[in-house]
């Protein structure tokens, strides 16, 4: 599943059926699938919307602030 939403984040336009047919080996059902696709998908589209627009993090999320 990590590699299917690494694959599906790094290089989209490379994606083909093996990628899905690996995740239905593994016991992934096509519903999971779909969320996984669906959640790899919007995780990247919010990144790449915040990243665009210049949107810095909130002080707390700064690693000096977590620990």
């Amino acid at each position: 599943m990590l590699d299917y939403c690494a694959a599906l984040t790094l290089s989209p336009g490379k994606m083909e059926v093996n990628d899905v047919d690996k995740l239905r080996q593994a016991g992934f059902s096509d519903r999971d699938i779909l969320d996984i696709n669906q959640i790899a998908a919007y995780y990247a589209y919010v990144n790449r919307l915040a990243d665009g627009l210049g949107v810095e993090l909130e002080p707390f999320w700064t690693d000096e602030n977590s620990r």
